[in-house]
């Protein structure tokens, strides 16, 4: 785990230590590289769609649905 996400996790020193030996033991010597690179791609992934979606809200100016909407405001009379 990076420091970031320990950290929001808050799980540092012996917490890790333990949740690695729990993860070792668990899955064996021989998965923890296929694990890790699995972990990895799915980092890449998620980084990748967070990239597109905050370069089509720039693109947008910011403002997004709000600025693409063409209708003025409505006014609705008050029912009561």
């Amino acid at each position: 785990m990076t420091p970031m996400i320990a950290s929001i996790l808050n799980l540092m020193g012996p917490d890790m230590m333990v949740i690695l030996l729990i993860v070792l033991l668990l899955f064996g010597a021989k998965k923890l590289p296929e694990l890790a690179r699995g972990m990895g791609r799915a980092v890449k992934e998620f980084s990748a769609a967070r990239d597109e979606i905050e370069k089509g809200l720039g693109q947008s100016g910011g403002g997004g649905v709000a600025q693409s909407w063409k209708g003025g405001p409505r006014h609705v009379a008050s029912a009561t």
